[in-house]
């Protein structure tokens, strides 16, 4: 498995006041989409995450989003490596992701830039 970067998830009250500085910090434009009622703006290496409390509490428990050429292939490795599939492969606005959990209990999002043509 190829481990292309890692972005770091921040949970915010304010997105457009934080999506002003992040792109200030970076000089990058956010990319911006929504998911399952978060608001989430992509800006350099940082994963901006702004919705309902509840929502947040379940994305804080991610440690991290791994970026990597190829969720299949993510998928396969993590299995054989012991790592339990939380949730996943389901495709995004950005590509494919999934949610796995390392034998040590710590969780975190692969996701690739995979994106698979609408009809």
């Amino acid at each position: 498995m190829e481990i292309l970067g890692t972005v770091l998830r921040v949970c915010v009250r304010d997105l457009e006041a934080s999506v002003v500085f992040y792109e200030r910090l970076t000089g990058s434009t956010a990319m911006r989409f929504e998911r399952g009622g978060v608001s989430v703006a992509s800006v350099g290496c940082f994963l901006l995450m702004s919705g309902p409390e509840a929502e947040l509490e379940v994305l804080r428990k991610v440690a991290a989003t791994i970026a990597v050429k190829d969720v299949d292939e993510a998928l396969a490795t993590l299995s054989a490596s012991g790592a339990h599939i939380v949730a996943g492969p389901v495709p995004t606005p950005a590509g494919r992701n999934l949610i796995a959990m390392h034998p040590d209990g710590a969780v975190f999002e692969y996701v690739d830039r995979n994106v698979t043509p609408t009809p």
